[in-house]
């Protein structure tokens, strides 16, 4: 006995577009987000450089020109 054939459905071609385009846009939005966030840890880092060159600039017995100086050199 011979098995039935399983029917295939049939999607258009723009139903599939419309599936991969949100897709794309889901991606574009978790990209955005990780983005977001990146740029907001380097922003801490940076503040947290900022601070500790403020730090050793302040425990320094060299002057503000001399440290310009050597930072320029």
């Amino acid at each position: 006995m011979d098995k039935p054939r399983r029917t295939r459905r049939s999607i258009p071609v723009e139903g599939k577009m419309q599936k991969a385009q949100d897709a794309v846009l889901r991606t574009k939005a978790k990209y955005e987000k990780a983005m977001a966030g990146l740029e907001r840890l380097i922003e801490v880092r940076r503040v947290v450089q900022q601070k500790a060159i403020m730090a050793a600039l302040e425990k320094s017995e060299r002057s503000f020109e001399e440290v310009m100086r050597f930072l320029k050199g």
